[in-house]
């Protein structure tokens, strides 16, 4: 008789197993009297620390967990499966199709097919249908290994060349196996692990259909890639379509059209934003927010050159590590790079006169506009772009300064972010694997900011080997009014450029020492910032922040005189104002405004007009009487302008 562990959610308990060979998870997991129907069944099992299957053999007197659909790892599990499906379902409507890869995603899954036409959204619904019967057939996914020689002959023999060519790279890698996954009379190749049956991927819905290159490469064939997902109930899926709804009338590109913020033209270039008026008032409200916040938390500002030699790029080792993400030009037989970040020039402005320790910390700030080589297939409104300026800034610092240094740029961002009504958390990204500089200056620089990150007293969780290049990282993601994480904030500790670029100060004993680099941002990329804002605010934004505060409608046109006055009374305070003394019906004017998601409108008509006054209408429709120009301002109050503090 053998003895088995199993990690019930009741406490670990003993089972023995009095048949031959080893058990599978799934008849441990019913020994040991867990649930085989209901929310807390059994998705699949933990062996050893690993995710398997529930047909998985437990080797003798090993312990295993069950995984249900409360795992964090469960709802991957699950869409992964549903891709199968899907793949399935593909195959039997397009026998001709050939099959490429299937995760599953953050919010899903997708599966890429080469197929002899683009898919239709008829296409779409025709596939769902086949799913459909597929959960219903309760069909087993069922594992085999394989001689990877051998898979790689059956997938070829089928035509099957994208399977083929990842087995022939797994050969290459070392592979001698390969696990291959059935389900119906669909067989892929596939590691695994996988729900127990179709049946469980029965709350699905296909999203979307795009164009997607195999393997990311531009030079390769464009594939088909059908997004969709799946829940373990339907009323999961229903609550996620919902928010997909939400999203998609948030969706920035949408708003900023409807708002005439911007626009990107394929004649232009893609990646590339153009600014209207409002859009680009927006922007400088950002950033005189911004100057504004840095000059009084004692930032000096600077500017830079868009490009610099190609052989500083290499000093600073960007031409070995980001290469990629740069553009060259050549003048008078010399290389150039447009910089893709801001470091190089500020580290010539601490460098253009001797420093002493009194003078630390020195920090720099540029709204800088960079560039960077983007794929066309990632580019995306205005959270993905290819120019873009960043709110770079650059502190340098004795080493006994790091630690406060880092916490007033989390205090900074903390009060930038409670502008917005933003909640915010925070990773540590540590040492990648191409990275520049030595074991002691990484280990410096992350405890430098571990350091800072627990007198700060906020949780934050670790992401191994995703700093930048040259330093570790603070990465702060924003959480939006969905509940969205979005990387903007972050903050780097590099000890290794200023080694490479012989920065150095006086210390108090007159000896030269390095002083430490932080590389820092509050909203990163301010096209991305905004767009997000955009999303957050579902283009209602505060007051302060609305390129128009007010429109000024005028009933007739025998008002638009005293119109005028009363507008140009609020623009010498400061409001942003603007008048609608259209020939127009007063309805649709107003109905104009609040589609236009102006704050305010105020109505003027022949009465009004005579006593210098309008009535106020809030954006949600709200009446707040007759005012004149001093008591609407009064009205309003601090809110025309951005916060501040103490």
């Amino acid at each position: 008789m053998a003895h088995f562990r199993v990690a019930a959610p009741t406490g670990a308990l003993d089972v023995d197993w009095e048949g031959g060979g080893s058990p599978a998870a799934a008849e441990l997991f019913r020994l040991a009297g867990l649930p085989q129907k209901g929310p807390g069944r059994p998705v699949a099992a933990r062996v050893a620390g690993r995710l398997a299957d529930l047909g998985c053999e437990v080797p003798p007197g090993g312990e295993v967990a069950p995984v249900t659909r409360d795992d964090p790892e469960a709802l991957a599990l699950l869409r992964h499966s549903a891709a199968h499906l899907m793949a399935e379902a593909v195959v039997r409507l397009f026998p001709q199709a050939k099959v490429a890869i299937g995760p599953a995603v953050e919010d899903g899954f997708y599966y890429d097919f080469d197929v002899e036409r683009p898919f239709t959204e008829e296409d779409l619904e025709r596939i769902s249908a086949v799913m459909a019967e597929i959960a219903k057939e309760s069909q087993p996914f069922t594992r085999r290994t394989a001689a990877a020689a051998e898979a790689l002959a059956d997938f070829r023999a089928k035509g099957e060349v994208y399977k083929a060519e990842i087995i022939e790279d797994l050969i290459k890698a070392g592979e001698t196996r390969v696990s291959l996954y059935t389900c119906g009379d669909f067989t892929d190749l596939c590691r695994g692990p996988h729900v127990p049956d179709s049946s469980w991927g029965a709350a699905f819905k296909l999203l979307s259909v795009a164009g997607a290159y195999w393997r990311g490469d531009e030079k390769r064939p464009m594939l088909q890639r059908i997004y969709g997902t799946a829940f373990f109930t339907p009323k999961e899926l229903r609550a996620h379509l919902d928010f997909l709804e939400e999203a998609k009338r948030r969706d920035h590109r949408r708003i900023g059209k409807d708002l005439d913020l911007f626009s990107v033209h394929e004649e232009i270039g893609g990646g590339l934003v153009v600014w209207h008026p409002k859009g680009a008032l927006l922007r400088v409200l950002l950033e005189e927010f911004e100057r504004r916040e840095h000059l009084r938390r004692g930032y000096d500002v600077v500017m830079g050159p868009q490009i610099l030699k190609s052989e500083l790029w290499g000093k600073s080792g960007h031409l070995d590590y980001y290469r990629e993400n740069m553009y060259f030009t050549e003048i008078d037989g010399l290389s150039y790079a447009i910089k893709p970040m801001n470091c190089l020039s500020h580290m010539f402005v601490y460098r253009s006169r001797v420093r002493s320790f009194r003078d630390l910390p020195v920090r720099l700030f540029e709204l800088g506009t960079v560039q960077r080589h983007e794929k066309s297939g990632v580019l995306h409104g205005l959270t993905r772009v290819r120019q873009f300026t960043q709110d770079d800034a650059h502190i340098f610092c004795a080493p006994s300064q790091v630690k406060s240094e880092i916490m007033g740029v989390l205090a900074l961002i903390r009060d930038m972010m409670a502008a917005f009504a933003f909640d915010f958390e925070l990773e540590l990204s540590t040492r990648p694997e191409k990275s520049i500089g030595t074991d002691d200056d990484w280990e410096m620089a992350t405890g430098a900011l571990r350091a800072a990150l627990d007198d700060a007293g906020r949780p934050y969780e670790i992401n191994e080997g995703d700093g930048a290049f040259y330093g570790p990282k603070i990465d702060v993601k924003l959480k939006d009014a969905l509940g969205r994480r979005w990387q903007c904030a972050t903050v780097q500790c590099d000890f290794t450029l200023p080694e490479r670029f012989d920065l150095t100060f006086v210390d108090s004993d007159n000896s030269r020492k390095r002083p430490v680099m932080l590389h820092r941002t509050v909203f990163g990329s301010l096209e991305r910032f905004i767009g997000v804002l955009i999303e957050h605010y579902a283009g209602d934004f505060p007051l302060w922040l609305a390129p128009v505060q007010a429109v000024i409608v005028t009933v007739t046109g025998r008002a638009d005189q005293a119109a005028e006055a009363y507008a140009a009374a609020l623009r010498k305070k400061g409001a942003r104002v603007s008048l609608d003394l259209r020939n127009e019906k007063l309805g649709y004017k107003i109905r104009e405004a609040e589609l236009a998601k102006v704050p305010y409108v105020l109505v003027m008509g022949d009465r009004e007009a005579e006593a210098g006054t309008a009535s106020v209408r809030a954006r949600k429709g709200a009446s707040l009487g007759e005012r004149d120009p001093a008591g609407f301002l009064e009205l309003v109050g601090p809110a025309l302008s951005p916060p501040s503090w103490d």
